[in-house]
């Protein structure tokens, strides 16, 4: 083992022990080079002749590049073709973190520690499991997740994804999570993701005190666990009732034995999905700013050995736009037409007549909302059905088929809803 990494390890363990069990064996092992290359690079870094780093400069010292691609950003050089930090663009990862604080007021002053940059939130779950997902770990995850959760926990990271029912009853399945965690022998491995992916469910504010509850319960007996929180529609909250904090905010300092790890970004929350910029962020009770900064050297040490860093312009677009004075008015316009379409597919599933055919699962915030077919129909030939005849496409998982309004227009919500039924009436024959 690299002495870099003892020494990461060494602060881990004298700060926090508890998270040191965390840690996979590739995150014991994973480190920040301060030495070597970078090293070099930085200490030469203003002189009159540098010739450490892998970038090529014009004569003038300006960044080389081709004239097109420069006329096509309004940027400085220096902050679209430069390699950016592998922890991510300092002005950026400050922002973001203002931002955690603001969006996230019952938070107050709780020390945390600064976001790292990720290639988008997907690649934030990637590093996250590289540093606290071992093989054969179990991974506890409602049963209503995204699909790419399998691909990293267990075809990436050769862990085992095990669920629980998301729903009873109409609402949130404490039961099931408790059974899960009580289960779970060593550590434990939480997957939280709210609004949830596909379902579009929120937790109600009276639902999260029995979440934190069974996650405190577990700690209190001594369970090490670590929450991955899957932050990815933050914001993004339609009705009254529903809790628009993080989950983050009760599990950062929760106890020393509860690791709450954000895993969020610009994504959906700005709109931008093809800028991949997301960032993981971590708390826990006690917190210092020494424990912090080493797990975030290891976590900037994972992405360097992973993709080296994250697209310089997507961030410093960003940071633009963040500190423009109607960034939070042009955001509110978005919101807006979501939530909108929101109250439209809610109101347009109280028809009674569509209960013969199909229900909608709870929903209440996100991109998504999925609905339960009814004995007799089969989601995946409904599907066939939509798509040959109807001309809509849609998403099957299991007997649901999940319904993305957040890519519908509203005036076509009424019809898209038609076409299922319709749908749903071919299959039977009728």
């Amino acid at each position: 083992m690299d002495q870099q990494a003892i020494t990461l390890n060494d602060v881990i363990q004298k700060s926090h022990p508890a998270i040191f069990e965390l840690l996979s064996s590739r995150g014991k092992n994973i480190f920040f080079p301060k030495l070597g290359i970078l090293a070099q690079s930085a200490q030469a870094k203003g002189k009159e002749i540098n010739a450490t780093i892998g970038e090529a400069v014009e004569d003038n010292g300006h960044p080389m590049h081709l004239r097109e691609l420069g006329q096509l950003v309004n940027l400085p050089d220096s902050a679209v073709f430069p390699y950016a930090p592998s922890f991510g663009k300092p002005d950026l990862r400050s922002t973001w973190k203002g931002f955690i604080y603001k969006k996230n007021p019952s938070l107050g002053e709780t020390p945390i520690s600064l976001p790292i940059a990720t290639n988008g939130i997907t690649h934030g779950i990637s590093i996250s499991s590289y540093l606290f997902v071992e093989e054969g770990d179990t991974v506890i995850v409602p049963d209503l997740y995204w699909e790419n959760y399998a691909l990293i926990f267990e075809n990436n990271y050769l862990g085992n994804i095990d669920t629980f029912p998301l729903f009873v009853d109409g609402g949130f399945n404490f039961e099931g999570l408790k059974q899960k965690m009580e289960q779970s022998t060593g550590k434990v491995v939480l997957v939280l993701n709210f609004p949830n992916n596909p379902s579009g469910y929120t937790p109600l504010v009276s639902e999260i005190d029995g979440i934190v509850e069974i996650v405190a319960a577990q700690a209190a007996q001594g369970k090490k666990i670590v929450v991955l929180i899957d932050d990815a529609y933050f914001g993004l909250v339609y009705e009254k009732g529903v809790f628009t904090e993080s989950i983050f905010t009760r599990l950062a300092t929760l106890g020393e034995n509860v690791l709450a790890v954000k895993l969020d970004g610009a994504t959906k929350e700005d709109y931008v999905w093809g800028f991949r910029v997301g960032f993981i962020t971590y708390g826990v009770k006690n917190g210092t700013a020494a424990l912090y900064e080493a797990l975030e050297n290891k976590t900037a040490g994972a992405v360097r050995g992973n993709i080296s860093n994250i697209s310089h312009l997507s961030q410093s677009l960003l940071q633009k736009v963040y500190s423009s004075e109607n960034y939070d008015q042009n955001k509110l316009e978005k919101y807006d037409i979501l939530h909108s379409r929101y109250q439209k597919i809610k109101q347009v599933l109280g028809d009674p007549k569509y209960n013969r055919y199909f229900s909608p699962l709870p929903f209440n915030s996100g991109y998504f909302m999925c609905i339960a077919l009814k004995d007799g129909l089969k989601a995946e030939e409904v599907r066939k059905i939509l798509l040959d005849k109807y001309s809509t496409g849609v998403i099957v998982f299991g007997n649901l088929i999940r319904i993305a309004f957040s890519a519908v227009p509203e005036a076509k919500i009424d019809q898209l809803i038609e076409n299922i039924h319709a749908a749903c009436q071919d299959y039977l024959g009728q």
